[in-house]
């Protein structure tokens, strides 16, 4: 069979999948990752569940994209969610649908997932070159020709596909080399965001809260000029901030609305089935039917106990008072408080804890059909050093698998299609 040399660079999900894809088509493949061990990354996902992917459709999966989605199309339909879970269950792999239609390895474990794509890559025969920092991609005439990497070590090469990441979680390898060596070589950096992270708030409330979980919520993000709602979830007090599913997906809006505008809050509903009527209701019902109750037993029934305490701080009810005394002033204080407890948000945290790097190389300078570069012939982009990214749920990881596909695809197409001319 016709044959060639194709370097793919970074043992992540994306680099890996195109290693596969390029190896099951007939080629040679070499894998060239930084770290000793494959995957660093991967085994953190989900918790260290591995929410590889989502089941919903198609036109759905791209509307949990920021802004970039449409971008993704060509691979998806390359690749799809349901291609990546046949790919996955036929090789004994069995998979779970949770809740908003996250797809989990029936073992909850991340490693469950990377031991396929292992035995995989061994099954085609991929050459793993571990422990390799690269150095730079070499090109001739716009062409690539190979690679630097290690300690002065080269590898000649037809094709390239450069999968080596973002910038967040850099101790599992991801320092942006990769983002550094496209530039160099001429591709446009969208500047580099963090993504899916914990915001931290300016009130001293979490060192009061940490730890303590808010199921049923919902969030308001607002610079006094623009607003934007969660649905329901959860959110998770931290010891500078807040984190949890609803701040995570919102947080890339978050943090570009902090960038424009330093006076970002967030407000929690804490009781978003009952409107402000409703609550003054109940807690009038509650003054009736035990007056000699605390207040602050009285708001137990609303919230946990250390928020509880929070709220007597915050309208300086004395702990003994009893909710026949309660004040109008004081009752729609509390009520206000239930419908939109107020948190200025400081800053995100550092880029290295983010779940996900955004921006990176401009989508101008990718073919969305192949994945190739605009700019240099025969060198392949895929997974989060592209500029998409998505909601929590499985979609940048469907991503990184999808993009990784087609590139490992189009690459070794190349080949097939020279040796047929």
């Amino acid at each position: 069979m016709f044959t060639k040399k194709i370097v793919v660079i970074g043992g992540g999900p994306a680099g890996m999948t195109a290693a596969i894809r390029a190896s099951q088509l007939g080629q040679d493949v070499t894998l060239i990752e930084k770290n000793s061990v494959l995957g660093r990354k991967l085994l953190l996902s989900g918790k260290g569940r591995c929410n590889l992917t989502n089941a919903c459709d198609l036109d759905s999966f791209l509307g949990r994209f920021s802004k970039n989605g449409q971008f993704l199309r060509d691979a998806f339909k390359v690749f799809s969610n349901l291609d990546l879970i046949d790919f996955f269950q036929k090789r004994g792999l069995k998979l779970k649908t949770e809740r908003d239609q996250r797809v989990f390895p029936v073992t909850d474990k991340a490693d469950s997932v990377l031991q396929v794509l292992k035995k995989e890559l061994h099954k085609n025969r991929v050459e793993i070159v571990y422990n390799s920092r690269i150095k730079d991609i070499l090109v001739d005439g716009r062409k690539v020709k190979g690679v630097t990497f290690g300690e002065n070590k080269f590898i000649a090469a037809d094709r390239i596909i450069l999968a080596s990441g973002g910038v967040s979680y850099s101790f599992t390898g991801s320092g942006g080399d990769g983002l550094e060596i496209a530039k160099r070589l001429g591709h446009n950096i969208v500047s580099l965001r963090p993504g899916l992270i914990p915001l931290e708030v300016k009130q001293p409330y979490p060192e009061f809260l940490e730890g303590l979980a808010l199921g049923g919520i919902r969030l308001k993000f607002s610079d006094g000029r623009r607003q934007i709602f969660s649905d329901r979830g959860e959110l998770l007090f931290t010891k500078s901030g807040i984190s949890g599913p609803l701040v995570l997906s919102l947080s890339g809006k978050a943090v570009d609305w902090l960038a424009e505008n330093k006076n970002l809050y967030v407000e929690i509903d804490l009781q978003p089935d009952l409107s402000k009527e409703e609550l003054n209701i109940r807690l009038l019902r509650e003054s009736r039917s035990s007056p000699k109750k605390s207040i602050k037993n009285m708001l137990k029934n609303f919230l946990p106990q250390r928020l509880a305490n929070l709220f007597m701080d915050i309208v300086r009810i004395p702990t003994d008072k009893n909710v026949s005394q309660i004040t109008q002033k004081e009752r729609k204080e509390i009520i206000s408080l239930l419908k939109g407890l107020r948190l200025d948000i400081a800053r995100p945290r550092p880029t290295e804890e983010a779940m996900i790097t955004r921006g990176g190389i401009s989508l101008k300078d990718i073919n969305p059909r192949t994945m190739e570069s605009r700019l240099v012939k025969n060198l392949y982009f895929a997974g989060e050093m592209i500029d998409v990214d998505a909601d929590t749920g499985g979609f940048n990881l469907q991503a990184a698998f999808s993009t990784g596909y087609l590139a490992g695809q189009s690459a070794a197409s190349t080949f097939k299609q020279i040796n047929t001319n």
